[in-house]
Parts: structure tokens; sequence; C-alpha cells
């Protein structure tokens, strides 16, 4: 097998599932206006997704090393890529959300076996460097969706996207098949934890579900039987022979258990980021999708560019030097959004945006790169189904904060220029939080410089 065809069919995957994401953002106002959708609706179409792909991650990587991490990934794109194409033909807001909930399930499928697979090509000295490309075709894709999105949105109206992901979806599909030719089976022959999948399932969901419900009552509900089913999950899979998630791994490798947490509060801070400008561009600023997209590319695309350099560096100087003064430009960059105003200059934004690139494509490769690089190689799939977990957590979370700030000032209405005012307030107090949080991550990101020096 060539390392180098595996690698593009594995970097084709990791560009759809971003672009998606990225450019749904740009089609938001359109969507609510055909489904009469209000501010905290709009979100679900998002949140839906990242539930779904949260809490089946883990599972899904575990059932690959049973069977064959090869047969989940393939799986995983058709599923995704049927489930993508259903939705360009929704009748209801209702049934969207439920479609990007299903297309979710197949990105668990994806993203519990993506870096698994590629770890396993790449030997140790070439890994940073294959995570990096890895990594940079995802910003890469992320700086296309806005723009693209926008054009694709503005002509053809938002079910385009749809269409087009979900067709390409099948494409990649078929190119895995030809071209990955192992099946990577770990632990064949051991049995599947259904139990510890459904208490896993359970706590995670009630977690990120109750993020997405602040300020309400019944999130706090909700988040403390997130936090006691962890609980009873940690102690039922300490004593399983054979775990879905062996939870030693954290116990026993700080090194591992700090970079998880970082990636957390990393994709905590930023991912709701590209939601709220999408909305402040459109809605505060009166832009159309397609100028809103052509600022919003430039944080990705410069992602692409610095993630590329940071990976190859990863692989020669202390990875997590790297990611902690990624972090660290992420907090200055979230900083200065706070003092956004419906008048700030477009270079001020413009600038802000550059920092978060920078920042962001310096922290995830080499994050990931010791993530990885720090497990057996039988946990590869474990590893690499928490990364994805800490992604997207942290985004359900990012979007919890977002979903919380719009609730208390804007509530459940239609953001019409009557309403931008309180959309300020909301935005500003959503960019204080997740400051806040990236200082904390910095911090904690910066314990693990002597460790891995």
């Amino acid at each position: 097998m060539k390392k180098n065809s595996a690698l593009l069919v594995l970097c084709l995957a990791s560009f759809l599932v971003p672009f998606m994401g990225s450019a749904i953002n740009l089609s938001l106002p359109q969507i609510g206006e055909a489904f009469s959708l209000k501010a905290v609706s709009l979100t679900w179409i998002s949140t839906a997704y990242l539930i779904a792909t949260a809490i089946f991650q883990v599972p899904f990587a575990r059932l690959a090393d049973l069977i064959g991490r090869k047969k989940v990934f393939i799986t995983g794109i058709l599923f995704f890529g049927l489930a993508t194409l259903m939705c360009g033909f929704a009748p209801s807001g209702t049934i969207l959300i439920i479609l990007r909930g299903l297309s979710g399930l197949g990105c668990a499928m994806m993203f519990g076996t993506n870096m698994a697979i590629l770890t396993a090509i790449f030997p140790p000295n070439e890994r940073g460097k294959a995570i990096g490309i890895n990594t940079s075709v995802v910003y890469a894709a992320l700086a296309s969706g806005p723009f693209l999105g926008g054009l694709l949105t503005h002509y053809w109206g938002w079910q385009s996207l749809f269409y087009l992901i979900g067709t390409l979806g099948f494409l990649v599909a078929l190119g895995a098949f030809m071209f990955l030719k192992g099946e990577w089976i770990e632990s064949k022959g051991e049995r599947f934890d259904f139990t510890g999948s459904g208490i896993y399932a359970f706590a995670l969901f009630s977690l990120i579900f109750g993020f997405s419900k602040l300020p309400e009552f019944q999130s706090f509900i909700w988040i403390i039987a997130g936090v006691f089913s962890f609980f009873i999950f940690i102690l039922y899979e300490l004593n399983d022979k054979q775990p879905v998630f062996n939870v030693r791994i954290f116990s026993g490798n700080k090194i591992f258990s700090l970079s998880c947490i970082s990636a957390l509060i990393n994709y905590a801070c930023v991912s709701s980021t590209a939601f709220m400008l999408s909305l402040y561009l459109q809605y505060v600023r009166g832009f159309n999708p397609q100028h809103a997209g052509s600022i919003l590319i430039i944080q990705a695309g410069i992602q692409c560019i610095v993630t590329i350099f940071a990976g190859r560096l990863s692989d020669k100087i202390n990875p997590s030097f790297l990611a902690t003064t990624g972090m660290s430009l992420i907090t200055a960059g979230l900083t200065g959004f706070i003092f956004l105003t419906p008048n700030t200059s477009i270079v001020y934004i413009i600038v802000l945006i550059s920092l978060l690139g920078i920042g962001f494509g310096m922290f995830s490769s080499p994050n990931a790169n010791i993530i990885m690089s720090s497990v057996d190689k039988k946990y590869y799939g474990q590893a690499s189904a928490t990364i994805g977990t800490m992604r997207l957590t942290g985004q359900a979370f990012s979007m919890g904060i977002a979903m919380m700030a719009i609730s208390l000032f804007v509530g459940n209405r239609i953001i019409t220029p009557e309403f931008h005012p309180q959309f300020m307030q909301s935005l500003h107090i959503s960019f204080t939080i997740c400051a806040a949080l990236c200082l904390i991550g910095a911090y904690a990101s910066s314990f693990r410089i002597k460790t891995t020096g």
C-alpha cells in the first residue's frame, strides 16, 4: 500500500465535514427564513450533528478495533454522504435537524478511525508531517467553506451545499475502497462492551444537551446527570476486562491527559467564533453570505498554511511549546473581539481573525501529534476517537456558550434590527467567556513543556 495514496484518501475524508460545517454557517439566515426558524432553533442545525458525532465516536472506534478500521471508515463515509444528501430535500426545519443528527452518526465512524489509520501507516519520524498535512486539509476546507458556501447559497440556494457534499461523500468512499488495503484489526475476537457504550452515550449526551440548554433550570439537571453518569462509567470500565474505552490511559498517562484537556478547552473557546461572527456580519453589518464568507475565509486560510509548518516542526522541536504558544495567541484574538461594535473597522476584525488562524494552526497538529505518540499501537483507535470527542464536545460546549448568551439577551426571537443591541451584548459575553477559558487552557498546556521536552 502506498502511503501517499492512503494519505490522499484520509485527507479527502477530512475535508468533507469541516467544509460542510463552515459553509453551513453562511446558509443559516437563508435556512432560518425558509423554515421560519428563530435564533435558538437555528443553533440546533449544528448542535444536533455535534451531539450525534460526539456520543458515538468512542463506541465506533472500539467496534473498528474488533471488525476492522477500514470497514467502519468506509461505512461512515457512505452514511454521512447519504444523510447529507437527504438534508437538501428536507421539507421542514425539524426534519433537517434530524437528518443533521444522522449525518453525525456517519461522522462518528469516520472520526473514530481516520487518525488511527493515519498513525498506523506513518512511522513516528514522519507522523507529525502527515498529521500536519491532514490537519491543513481540514483548514483548507474551513477556508473554502465560507467563500464557496456563501457563493453557492447566494446563487443556488442552501440546498446546493448538501447536494454537493453528499455526492462527494460517495466518491471519497470509492477512493477509500480502492486505496486503503489494510483492515487494522487490533482486538480481533474480543467482545463489544454494550453496557459501557450505553452509559458513555447517555453521559456525554446529558452533558452536551445540558450545555445547549443553558441557562434554563433543566440544563443543570442534565449536566449533573451527565457528570454522575461519567463517574459510573469510569467505575464500570475499570472493572471490565474488555472495556469500550480503557480509562487507565488517562490515569496512567499524564501527557495524554493534559493534551486531551488542552484540546477540549481549545475547541470550547474557538468553535462558536465563526457562528457568532457570521451572524454579526450578516445581521448587524448587513453583508450578504458571499461577502461575509470572504472575510471569514481568512482565518481558515491562515490556519491551513501555519498548520503544515507546525506539524513538521513538531517532529523536530518540543510540540508542547508550539501548542502553548498557539493557545496564547488565540487568547489575545478572542480578547480583542470582546470590544467589537456595530461600526468596528473591518481591518480590525481581519487582524483578530488572522491572529486566531495563526494560533489555532500552531496548536492543532502539534497537540494531535502529542496525543497519538503518547499511546501504544493497540490504543490508536481509542486515542483517535478521544481527539474527535474532545473536539466535538468542545464544539458543543462552545455552541452552548453562544446559545446561552443569545437566550439571555435576544431570547428565542428572529434577529431583527430592533434586537441588534441585545445580540451585541450576547456576542460580548460569549467572547469574554471564551477568552477566559482559553487563558486557563494556555496555562494548563504550559505544564507539558518540561515533561515532553
